[in-house]
């Protein structure tokens, strides 16, 4: 993959989002939609990422790595337009350019360097990824002749009634030899129903010009799929957190339900640990082995669970660390919480973490007993095999002693256990 430099067209509006962020900006997963393109340009081993911007240009940069170039342009005049625009960046340039949309989360990196290898191995002026999707509407047609051979990309706006029956799509995904690149730039035309230049008249021109063209087909027809509307992003995020599911049942996690269960990116969750329905695992999560989640949990960042750990229905954790064999089986919440090993945390337990200004943290150690209903006002430790009576408030700056029981409204310290 060595010799290639990826542009990143973002400057779009995203007009059919109805939104003032940016498209590229959107989340899917809990991640920018651009996030997903940047690391496909990683993974191919892209001497340059130039990230072509348009569109709230400041707010999209802000969430570029650090080794991206990024160039401005000025008027939104389409795709060739902004190639052009980024191409400023490589003045003496002369390998191989790689162009992705910003807006493609689902594009798959093997299907990519596939593409990379066929268009170095074929010596092509082109090659682009195209799609066979069950809805073609809003995309390029791919034309092709009486031997198969890509002829033509025919936006839909000028695509007639037959051409728009066509399923095969194009995906927004080149591989250009730049030498020929920079010379097509020059012969495209405004097209005269967008006001645009696109970048797809480059394939006709190229074998007007006898120059080689060659196309490769995604795995799965969802991978080349934009996100151009509200509905776009519910998919990609369908079947990329379909993705997540499947791979963290290959490695040994039960699911029961997929369909009702949320996990997002950036989460570790050890084998044989069962989630049960409607459960909700956020980021930076991370679960040991032999727990059961759910159901109807939902697990915060900043959350770390030990083995052999019970979360059970209608309970909530957020940035807090639970030790081994504890059990959370019902109605509670826990912020900001250290929790030891073998605690038992009663139903509708509460900590009140917040004051109105600052997170307050809750100490509970190992082997303590916390009755239901139990209110603990933070900052509060609760000491090794120390009880909470039910239904008691620990007030702020409580500490209960080791062994001892905490009872009443406010909770006193009674006895020994």
């Amino acid at each position: 993959m060595k010799n290639i430099v990826t542009i990143i067209l973002a400057a779009g509006k995203g007009t059919r989002m109805k939104s003032s962020i940016p498209k590229v900006l959107h989340q899917v997963c809990d991640r920018p939609i651009i996030d997903y393109v940047l690391e496909i340009a990683k993974q191919v081993g892209s001497l340059k990422k130039i990230v072509v911007l348009g569109f709230k240009a400041p707010e999209v940069k802000k969430q570029l790595t650090a080794d991206c170039i990024t160039v401005k342009q000025r008027k939104l005049l389409g795709t060739a337009d902004a190639v052009k625009c980024a191409l400023s960046k490589l003045k003496s340039y002369n390998g191989d350019v790689l162009v992705l949309s910003g807006d493609t989360p689902l594009l798959n990196k093997t299907v990519v360097k596939n593409l990379i290898k066929r268009h170095k191995r074929t010596k092509a002026s082109i090659s682009f990824l195209t799609s066979v999707v069950h809805n073609p509407q809003g995309y390029g047609r791919i034309i092709r002749d009486d031997k198969g051979n890509a002829v033509a990309i025919r936006e839909e706006k000028d695509a007639s009634a037959f051409e728009k029956n066509i399923a095969e799509i194009n995906v927004g995904v080149y591989c250009f030899d730049c030498k020929q690149l920079k010379l097509g730039l020059k012969e495209i035309k405004l097209n005269a129903k967008k006001k645009e230049f696109y970048l797809t008249d480059l394939i006709d021109l190229s074998l007007q010009k006898g120059l080689k063209i060659q196309t490769v087909e995604t795995q799965k027809y969802y991978e080349g799929l934009g996100v151009n509307t509200r509905e776009d992003l519910a998919q990609a995020e369908k079947h990329l957190r379909r993705g997540i599911l499947r791979e963290f049942m290959e490695q040994g996690v039960t699911i029961i339900d997929p369909e009702t269960t949320h996990i997002d990116n950036n989460v570790t969750i050890g084998k044989d640990t069962v989630i049960r329905p409607f459960s909700y695992i956020e980021n930076n999560v991370k679960i040991g082995s032999n727990c059961i989640i759910g159901p109807y949990a939902r697990l915060r960042p900043g959350t770390k669970i030990k083995n052999n750990v019970e979360i059970g229905n209608f309970t909530e954790v957020s940035r807090s660390k639970i030790g081994k064999k504890t059990l959370m089986k019902h109605f509670s919440f826990l912020g900001d919480a250290i929790v030891g090993s073998n605690v038992n945390i009663g139903a509708g337990t509460i900590t009140a973490n917040f004051d109105g200004q600052n997170k307050n943290v809750t100490r509970i150690e190992n082997n303590a007993f916390i009755g239901s209903d139990t209110i603990l006002i933070a900052p509060v430790k609760v000491g090794r095999k120390a009880i909470t009576g039910a239904g008691s408030v620990v007030t702020k700056g409580t500490s209960v002693p080791d062994n001892k029981i905490a009872l009443g409204v406010p909770a006193r310290i009674i006895s020994r256990r």
